[in-house]
């Protein structure tokens, strides 16, 4: 079970990843950031990643089915997604010229308010890869 810094540095192993953050949605804190930053500022990136990943979890229409409190995803969290539990997306992807964004959401014993924020290199990451280990990252994060 990895703690944040040792999810960083295995996040920052996958092919063409520039940057790295664990960010908290609601207040827009980077927990722990790792490499570049798009902008030049890991703590603005994170802000305004959270912004979307707020937008995302918060609004009906990113997931109608979910009920009205968000909920997890993964394998390991569809059943407490019926719930109504956590976040409704599993992850989001924002596609730029040169890159992906790739904002993973982890659920947490406590109000699941944390996603995996990745900046994948358009031309030398795989986008695939990328989102099946923010996934396993997701769900063995531990946050103490």
């Amino acid at each position: 079970m990895p703690g944040i810094d040792a999810c960083l540095h295995e996040i920052m192993a996958l092919p063409g990843a520039r940057g790295a953050a664990i960010v908290d949605w609601t207040s827009g804190l980077a927990l722990g950031t790792a490499g570049e930053s798009p902008n030049g500022d890991h703590e603005t990136t994170a802000a305004e990643t959270a912004e979307l990943a707020r937008a995302a979890a918060e609004y009906p229409a990113f997931a109608p089915d979910a009920g009205p409190a968000p909920a997890p995803a993964g394998p390991a969290t569809r059943e407490a997604a019926d719930d109504g539990k956590g976040p409704p997306v599993e992850d989001l992807i924002v596609t730029s010229r040169t890159g992906y964004h790739v904002l993973r959401f982890v659920e947490t014993t406590f109000d699941s308010s944390v996603f995996l924020h990745l900046w994948l290199d358009r031309d030398t990451g795989n986008l695939a890869l990328a989102r099946l280990r923010l996934q396993q990252l997701a769900e063995r994060l531990v946050l103490a």
